[in-house]
């Protein structure tokens, strides 16, 4: 008896253990160079800028005021490409802080505009 339940246990053992060689999985191992360990760097860096600048109060503010959610906009980055990244972060530079310098001289002349209609100010005086 006790052999048949050794038997059949060693029957079990081979089949499984030639049933899971087809399993077997290979490692590659390979030397890291050290261009991709600076692009590596460089690719955090670009990320924690973009992240930063999206990230403060009026930019995220601005952000939720057009119906984005700020986790995805960190899942969006992290997706990001090298090339997409650094068309991102140009743009976001090139943006100006207070808008374009026509239109803040514009909104102000309007205003001096209103406040001599209503007689508030005496700006343009009729000598």
């Amino acid at each position: 008896m006790r052999s048949k339940i050794f038997r059949s246990f060693v029957i079990n053992l081979i089949s499984f253990s030639l049933l899971s060689l087809g399993l077997a999985q290979t490692a590659s191992a390979g030397m890291i160079g050290t261009q991709q360990v600076i692009q590596s760097e460089a690719r955090g860096v670009l990320v924690t800028r973009v992240e930063a600048t999206l990230a403060r109060a009026d930019v995220a503010s601005q952000l939720v005021l057009f119906g984005v959610d700020p986790q995805a906009v960190q899942t969006r980055i992290s997706n990001m490409t090298d090339a997409e990244l650094i068309a991102l972060d140009g743009r976001l530079d090139q943006q100006t802080a207070g808008g374009s310098v026509v239109a803040i001289v514009g909104a102000v002349f309007i205003v001096l505009i209103i406040l001599e209609l209503v007689g508030i100010t005496d700006i343009f005086k009729s000598a």
